[in-house]
């Protein structure tokens, strides 16, 4: 018995953590961008009947160098830290998650290169407010000058 209601545990927290993933709603991903350009970047949070408190994301762009970002292990770094601070996604728009822009500017001296975007969230779950962290990204190009 004490093992089903543990299983039973672990999966209710399993939904509940799932179910509170960001995403990162903007740029499109493989969008072009250039040294000291702005970037807005839209982190989304989906709607859920869990509930849930969300605390703080850092924005983060990591050149990947001569390799694909595809090729390595993103989600262990968050590079040249471009925001950190307070996450309030809200519902503004019809036809989108709740959401909160962010205006951050690439680093100066990025080259040419994939660069991974990644956004670091945490947050509060449950009525037990477990902590909760996890990190979603996306590859930007910055081109070659032509």
């Amino acid at each position: 018995m004490q093992l089903f209601l543990t299983l039973t545990w672990l999966i209710a927290f399993i939904a509940s953590a799932l179910a509170q993933r960001i995403a990162v709603g903007a740029p499109a991903e493989w969008t072009n961008v250039q040294p000291g350009q702005n970037v807005t970047v839209r982190v989304d949070k989906p709607n859920s009947l869990s509930g849930s408190q969300d605390i703080a994301i850092a924005i983060g762009l990591w050149p990947c160098g001569s390799t694909a970002c595809s090729n390595i292990d993103v989600q262990e770094v968050l590079g040249d830290v471009v925001y950190s601070g307070p996450y309030t996604p809200q519902l503004v728009s019809p036809g989108l998650p709740p959401f909160q822009n962010f205006t951050v500017t690439v680093p100066e001296h990025f080259q040419p290169q994939q660069v991974s975007l990644s956004v670091a969230h945490f947050a509060l779950i449950g009525a037990g407010s477990m902590p909760f962290m996890e990190v979603a990204n996306i590859t930007l190009i910055i081109p070659q000058a032509n």
